[in-house]
């Protein structure tokens, strides 16, 4: 291998190459050099006690909820643009791990996901589009590692519980089935399995998941557990030797960059399961730089995943632009490639799950901190950053008070790197805006003339990758379309009668959830429509809302009227309504305002301020039964509004002094059947 790598070296050289990044064409750029500048502290890179812990890679999740909704609904060629932005290797963020919802039915964040058994007997494996996701990441990238972890369930299985575990044989023939099911009709291994995002876990239900993963011959599917905190999960390993075997990685969130010191004498693999969810900008940038190295310098966790993969709903919902980039405007193509991408980039392009760390990582003398890994086979690649605590900080933890300052650096390379005679050189400076860089490759560096050692000079908020792979490659498009507005003026009559998704465009189910469909028994104007198709609460993990609710449009409308067609299953107590300035969505549904126009099965309509009908603005009378179709018209103009049925006016001069703007919405009264059709929205101001 060295002697390949020194060929390799000098016919690069031959070409031109320089061997000092701090030339006249580098004068912006800091200066690193082989062994021109004088030594600062020295650090050494040794492999000759062994090897540190095994690599596991970093990755990212879609769903926990909902967060990937609107990627879907993006047109050719820039859907896939953003797919290679994000799995490409060699491109982008060249993610190792994708993590995905199990759509349990219940809001999660930022929306529901479907299940694939809305009902005990019902088994449909094409709902959502985590599956899709799961596809195109493996078009991309065949060795992907593929985890599954549901945050809600379907009520069935609760059996009137809000608990996943009163039949824990039952829940695990749930989640057996969606693997089975990702296999069967997606040719999708998964890898990894969980047990319910941030809640309670149940010993005995873990064992009887791997036993039922065994019997089904998934031996293979390994148990994270328990992605919440270290304890008291890594203690009850400690005390149960069966559960010690069937979990094969603890799985933490935002654990700060620290484990447990139960968690480390369980000898398991170490993961932070989820991390980051911040902002996407310089900040959440420095965040992901930090924590990316300092997982393992300061936690020994060898993998890092990131919540959320891509911003990709609408970005007034709860934790709006916390992917690693942002992608919120199907209508009009235009995405962001933000700098996390850039970021994950000094890690995903040079490493590969199945390296090992070197034993010799540590902290910089005045800040900041170093990785380095090897395949084994003579590549080497090292991770230096010097995030600032002002330029770094993630939105949770509490990020203790640290100091980076100016200095020189010394790496010595020593075991089998001694005879390493060249590294690539990548770069980016966070922080100020004037001074940023992302992911610029720099020269060569030549070692064969410096004793096996280059010095660098850092100063605040940077981040070097040095390596031996010459595969990198900072991957661009021609710029995506300008952004956009929602379209003010916008229909859909859900004539699709082999839809690709379940969902309908640009609609955001908040609670409850609304699919395609088919209606055999009206084969006239209303055969195709929206249908709401859950008849039970589901098993929580946020705060579901009593009623059903989807959203659309520009959260900035004001004035707007909203037009649908609805069609009352539950006679009745059954009831549905359209409403508009809807201002709040994710795990705040409950609390929303807006101006809701409800009709009900037993004959009569409701106007209120609020999603839960507290603040009630008008009531009254009307000819409406259950499974019969009637138009619903709002109109919200200024301070005030009307509403009419089948054309003719039913209320008016309601005020609306509160909220000032906000989305369009349709949805139910309860967990009931109904279906939407022609819905119309005009918002033009």
């Amino acid at each position: 291998m060295a002697e390949r790598l020194l060929q390799a070296s000098r016919q690069r050289r031959a070409k031109g190459m320089t061997a000092a990044a701090g030339s006249a064409s580098r004068a912006a750029l800091p200066l690193l050099l082989g062994a021109l500048l004088a030594f600062g502290r020295a650090y050494v890179l040794d492999d000759s006690d062994g090897l540190g812990r095994e690599f596991d890679g970093i990755g990212a999740i879609s769903g926990g909820g909902a967060t990937s909704r609107l990627l879907i609904n993006y047109p050719e060629p820039y859907r896939s643009q953003i797919l290679d932005f994000l799995f490409k290797p060699n491109f982008g963020a060249s993610l190792h791990i994708l993590k995905v919802e199990i759509g349990g039915d219940g809001q999660t964040t930022d929306g529901t996901e479907p299940s694939h058994m809305h009902y005990a007997l019902d088994e449909n494996y094409f709902r959502g589009y985590e599956w899709w996701l799961m596809k195109e990441a493996k078009k991309r990238n065949s060795n992907i590692t593929l985890m599954g972890l549901p945050w809600s369930f379907p009520g069935w299985l609760g059996k009137r519980f809000d608990w996943p575990y009163v039949n824990r044989h039952l829940t695990a023939y749930y989640i057996v089935s969606w693997i089975m099911g990702a296999k069967r009709y997606h040719d999708l291994d998964i890898d990894y399995i969980g047990i319910w995002n941030e809640r309670s876990y149940d010993i005995n239900y873990i064992k009887v998941l791997r036993k039922m993963l065994n019997y089904q011959g998934l031996e293979r599917v390994k148990i994270i557990a328990s992605d919440n905190l270290w304890e008291p999960i890594s203690a009850s390993m400690l005390h149960d030797q069966e559960l010690m075997e069937v979990i094969d990685v603890i799985g933490a969130h935002y654990p700060g960059t620290y484990t447990a010191k139960d968690a480390r004498l369980t000898k398991k693999k170490l993961w932070s399961s989820e991390d980051f969810s911040t902002s996407n900008n310089a900040m959440g940038a420095g965040c992901w730089g930090r924590i990316l190295n300092q997982n393992y310098v300061n936690g020994y966790m060898t993998s890092t995943i990131a919540w959320n993969v891509v911003s990709s709903y609408y970005e007034q919902l709860p934790y709006g632009r916390s992917g690693l980039m942002t992608a919120q405007e199907p209508w009009s193509g235009h995405y962001m490639v933000e700098a996390p991408i850039w970021i994950s980039a000094h890690t995903t392009q040079f490493t590969r799950p199945g390296w090992y760390y070197l034993k010799t990582v540590g902290h910089l003398e005045k800040g900041g901190s170093y990785v380095a890994l090897t395949d084994g086979l003579g590549n080497l690649t090292i991770i230096i950053e010097t995030m600032s605590h002002k330029h770094s900080k993630c939105i949770r933890p509490l990020l203790p008070y640290f100091n980076v300052s100016h200095q020189v650096a010394t790496f010595f390379l020593q075991g089998s790197f001694s005879e390493i005679p060249e590294l690539q050189v990548w770069y980016s400076k966070l922080g100020k805006s004037s001074e940023r860089f992302l992911f610029k490759q720099l020269d060569s560096l030549w070692l064969l003339d410096s004793s096996s050692s280059f010095t660098v000079e850092l100063q605040e908020d940077e981040l070097f990758t040095l390596t031996t792979l010459t595969t990198g490659s900072k991957g661009s498009y021609p710029p995506p379309p300008k952004s956009q507005p929602f379209p003010p003026i916008y229909k859909d009559d859900f004539n699709v009668e082999y839809p690709f998704f379940s969902e309908a465009p640009n609609f955001a189910d908040q609670t409850g959830v609304f699919e395609y469909f088919m209606n055999m028994e009206d084969p006239g104007e209303h055969r195709f429509t929206l249908r709401q198709v859950l008849n039970q609460r589901p098993i929580t993990w946020a705060a579901d809302a009593a009623s059903t609710i989807s959203i659309i449009g520009d959260y900035k409308w004001s004035n707007m009227t909203i037009t649908c067609d609805v069609y009352i299953e539950t006679p009745r107590k059954g009831g549905v309504f359209i409403a508009g300035r809807v201002n709040k969505g994710g795990i705040l549904i409950r609390s929303a305002r807006g101006i809701f126009f409800w009709i009900f099965a037993n004959g009569t309509y409701r106007v209120t301020g609020d999603l839960a009908g507290w603040l009630i603005y008008a009531v009254g009378q009307v000819e409406v039964t259950a499974q019969e179709w009637y138009t619903l018209t709002l109109t919200i103009k200024g301070h005030v509004s009307s509403g009419t049925l089948n054309g003719k006016l039913l209320w008016s001069e309601v005020p609306v002094n509160f909220p000032k703007n906000g989305w369009a919405a349709i949805g139910t009264h309860s967990f009931d059947f109904a279906q939407f059709d022609n819905f119309h929205v005009d918002a033009t101001p």
